[in-house]
């Protein structure tokens, strides 16, 4: 129980704490969002102690009903903090010993801040995991009831952000939501090694007092028991975990960002943002600024920090709990409150975007349809890289020229090659194009159609 000065360690330290030092150790401004899984893990380490005999029955339901009280208060915004509260853990325990006395002291018996916080943490991310995991399930299922909305429009395809080849609006839809489909794949394999029990494991040696930690995983819900006492308290695999699958996943979100951003200008103006998801200029008028996109852009930094942060962190400290660890908080706290943000943004940003069919259309050129061009020779049986040569020599003709590339006639081309019939003006048609590429992953009609069966199939194995 805590000692006179209020601290969970206080009986070995005489006279007081420098009031910098005191504020420079507390945790509570943050870690108070733990209030209700700390309790939680209260509720069930009384369980524990009971069963151990360390525990009357009578005693037990004491301690429960006065956690019920402590979290009736944090629920109503009525607890009050004590200036001696460090953090979570001593606030709950100094304010159930207000309310039932002594009785609270057995509360903490063979259990350690070191187990206690690592628990609370694990209990907060796997509710928490749960949450974003639907959120990004949301946006991947948004994307892609847009693209079999949208399958029939082409517009061009870019590599080296010049234009490549003509595709469905679709197939770029889908591009990122595939990579997103990862990423949700992802969060799951990492809720999977969260949830993995580290209570019972006391500061370092584990518990002596024959608490069944096989009830405390039972009471919590857990998916299994850490194997080691001494890796259980100080490891933070899982949250270097979920702090790189955030920094992915918003990579993929960032990338997507920008290319809206680009194609949103009046250089491109294939799409249209929302006013609802749009900002003004101060200054100019005629100004509609992609500012949802661009911060989403610009959150992949921060959360790209404390991923690195954090890392830095935990490469350097020696076995066991440290101090150091007290830093993973504010940096799960903070990207999961980033990561909940921006899904559910983006999601507004695709479900509201206007597009402007006929200028993405207008964008197609004859010269995108190069490749198409040497792949119509090699279907006559000529190998591919004279029939890359042989293209190439095409479009320096019409460069030459001055004109398009289907402008050029069939005479013109069988000069470079004997195998130019009159079929080649099947070539120049963009829908001819991009039916042809019909194998699996591709962006003819076909190909679409089964990516987006495939990604509904997944999301409602996942939501299963």
């Amino acid at each position: 129980m805590a000692s006179e000065s209020g601290k969970l360690w206080g009986g070995r330290f005489v006279g007081a704490v420098d009031p910098i030092m005191e504020k420079f150790n507390a945790s509570i401004a943050y870690d108070r969002q733990l209030w209700e899984v700390d309790v939680q893990g209260s509720k069930a380490y009384s369980r524990g102690l009971q069963k151990a005999g360390l525990l009357t029955k009578a005693e037990m339901d004491k301690i429960l009903h006065g956690l019920d009280k402590v979290a009736e208060e944090w629920a109503q915004g009525t607890f009050k903090l004590n200036p001696n509260d460090e953090d979570i853990h001593t606030a709950n325990e100094r304010r159930l010993k207000e309310l039932i006395g002594e009785t609270a002291g057995k509360l903490h018996t063979g259990r350690s801040r070191n187990d206690q916080v690592v628990t609370d943490l694990r209990l907060w991310m796997r509710q928490n995991c749960s949450t974003l995991s639907a959120l990004l399930r949301e946006l991947i299922r948004t994307m892609v009831d847009r693209a079999e909305a949208e399958r029939d429009i082409l517009f061009p395809g870019y590599t080296h952000l010049q234009r490549a080849q003509p595709i469905r609006w679709s197939h770029w839809i889908l591009s990122h939501a595939v990579a997103l489909t990862r990423d949700s794949e992802r969060l799951l394999e990492v809720q999977k090694r969260i949830n993995v029990l580290p209570l019972g494991s006391g500061a370092i040696a584990g518990n002596p007092l024959g608490v069944d930690r096989e009830l405390l995983r039972t009471e919590l819900k857990f998916g299994a028991i850490t194997l080691n006492s001494m890796d259980a308290t100080s490891e933070r695999d899982f949250v270097a975990e979920f702090l790189f699958w955030a920094s992915l996943c918003m990579t993929h979100l960032s990338r997507m960002a920008e290319d809206l951003i680009l194609y949103g200008t009046k250089e491109f103006s294939f799409v249209q943002l929302s006013d609802a998801y749009s900002t003004g200029s101060s200054l100019m008028p005629q100004k509609k600024n992609p500012d949802s996109l661009e911060l989403i852009r610009s959150k992949a930094g921060r959360v790209f920090g404390r991923c690195a942060g954090l890392l830095m962190t935990l490469k350097g400290l020696p076995s066991t709990y440290n101090k150091d660890l007290q830093e993973d908080k504010e940096a799960v706290f903070e990207v999961s409150d980033t990561m909940g943000a921006v899904l559910q943004v983006a999601t507004g940003v695709i479900s509201t975007l206007q597009i402007h069919r006929e200028n993405m259309v207008q964008a197609l050129s004859p010269d995108m349809l190069a490749t198409d061009l040497a792949y119509y020779l090699v279907r006559k049986g000529m190998p591919f890289r004279q029939a890359h040569e042989a293209s190439g020599k095409a479009v320096f003709m019409a460069e030459t020229k001055g004109v398009a590339l289907n402008q050029l006639s069939l005479q013109e081309l069988q000069t470079i090659s004997h195998l130019f019939s009159g079929d080649v003006s099947q070539v120049w048609d963009y829908g001819h194009s991009v039916e042809q590429y019909s194998a699996l992953g591709g962006t003819a009609r076909s190909s679409v159609d089964w990516q987006i069966s495939q990604v509904r199939a997944l999301l409602r194995a996942q939501q299963a």
